[in-house]
Order: structure tokens, then sequence, then C-alpha cells
């Protein structure tokens, strides 16, 4: 969830940045946008180090231990500087409150603009400083929260959120509405409610034993076929029609993109 929402809040900023670089009339309604994300799970330099994976195409575990060649580094400054001057915005206070997740977002806005509002993840976020009635109210109480903030501000707000462990002991693990975690005002507040999903992660699971050579050859040529392949399910929109959208998604920079679609 984290790398698809990365990849929303880049692909926004850069059109914002590619944009404003083009020096296109005031009269002119402007691509992409501002972007706030709250990282409440990684840290600002973990984040950055994935963007930065992405941006230059280079394995982000190669970045973090130093294993650059001496033409690769050249890239990673390069893009590196590209990535300072994108308009993107982390915040990486863990445990934040909601109330001061909403002040910061509002002065954000009238200090740089706002265009985009990502929180990495919902459960983490705190509920106010009044005694709380349990864990559901809660939750309930953040999420009214994020879409009265949403309507104040004008701006879509992308709310990640973890899943129950009920969709591990499904045959079935296919994500749907009840597998979200205190799901009734989340499922009910949201505007829209996605699901990603990879094939690929539980296929490796079911590898069969080697010694039936059939079965483990029908495995690695299912599993090398739907490596580079993901789903995003649209579960609810409630201006829309709901369906599944299919992905490529490359591990080694955690890139989802447009998948290539075949013909016979």
């Amino acid at each position: 969830k984290t790398s698809l929402a990365t990849n929303i809040a880049f692909n926004v900023a850069k059109a914002r940045l590619d944009h404003n670089r083009r020096g296109r009339s005031d009269d002119e309604k402007p691509e992409g946008g501002i972007v706030a994300f709250f990282s409440l799970e990684m840290s600002a330099e973990q984040l950055a180090t994935r963007l930065l994976s992405d941006a230059a195409d280079i394995e982000a575990y190669r970045i973090r231990t130093g294993d650059i060649r001496k033409d690769e580094y050249q890239i990673l400054v390069d893009k590196s500087q590209e990535l300072h001057a994108l308009p993107l915005h982390i915040d990486e206070t863990g445990g934040i409150s909601i109330d001061h997740l909403m002040a910061r977002a509002r002065r954000l806005q009238r200090t740089h603009g706002l265009d985009l509002l990502i929180i990495d993840y919902l459960q983490l976020i705190t509920a106010s400083a009044r005694k709380s009635e349990g864990r559901v109210q809660e939750v309930s109480e953040i999420t009214q929260n994020l879409k009265s903030l949403a309507k104040e501000l004008r701006v879509p707000v992308i709310a990640l959120s973890q899943l129950s462990r009920q969709v591990e002991t499904r045959e079935n693990k296919r994500p749907q509405l009840s597998d979200l975690r205190e799901s009734g005002s989340i499922e009910q507040d949201a505007d829209i409610v996605l699901f990603v999903y990879r094939e690929h992660y539980y296929a490796m699971m079911q590898k069969p034993d080697e010694k039936n050579v059939e079965a483990t050859l029908e495995w690695v040529q299912r599993t090398g076929r739907i490596e580079r392949e993901a789903e995003v399910f649209i579960s609810k929109q409630r201006h829309g029609s709901t369906g599944d959208v299919k992905l490529s998604f490359d591990g080694k920079f955690t890139r989802f993109g447009n998948l290539e679609q075949r013909y016979d």
C-alpha cells in the first residue's frame, strides 16, 4: 500500500514540477499538484530512498548499502536534485493526533498550497485528547475528521488502512470491504475504497514439494507469469462504478505502472 501511495505522490508532484518548468500561461489549468505525505510508519529517509530508487532505476537495497557504481553515483546526484525540487512535503511525525494533522495540513495550504493529502496509515493516527470510548470510536472520529478536512481544504485525502487477518485464513485471498480493520466507519465515510492485490505474493507461499517435478514446473511457470502483475479493486465508489484495474509491478523498485496488454 505504501508503494502505490508513494508512486501516486511522486507522479502528482512531478507533473506539477514539469508544468511549472514549461512556463505555461496563467490562465491554463495547472497539471499535477502540491502533495503532503504524512508518513507515520516510515521515516522520511526511508521514503526518500524509495523515491530515489524509482527515479534513478537503482535498487533501493543498493542505495542503502552503498553498492553503487561510479556512473550510477552521478545519476543519483542528478535525481536527488530533481526530487528536492518536487512540491512534495513529507511529515514523518509518528503517532500524530488527528487534531495536529489537520492543523499542519491547514498551515501547509496557507503557506505553500495543497492539492493532495496522503496518510500512511490510518490506524497510526491517534484520536483527540478527550477520553476514548474504544478503538472503533477513535477510528470513527478520525475518518469523520478526515472527511471534513477534505471538504474544508477542497483537496482529495488518500488514507491508507491495514486489513484484518481474516484475508489470510480464506482460500480466496482477494480483499473485500469487510477486511478493513475497524471497517464500519472507514467503509461508511470513504467516497472511494481501493484494494491492492498481488496474486504472486500468495502464490510464492504455495510452493509444492520439489519431489513433485510436474507440480513444481507448473508452479515456476505460473509465478513467473504473474510476478510483474498487480490489481487494484475499486470496491466502493460513491460517484461512479466499481471494478478492477490491472497494473504492472516491479518489485526491485516498488513501482506500479501501466500493464502492457497482449491481444492474441
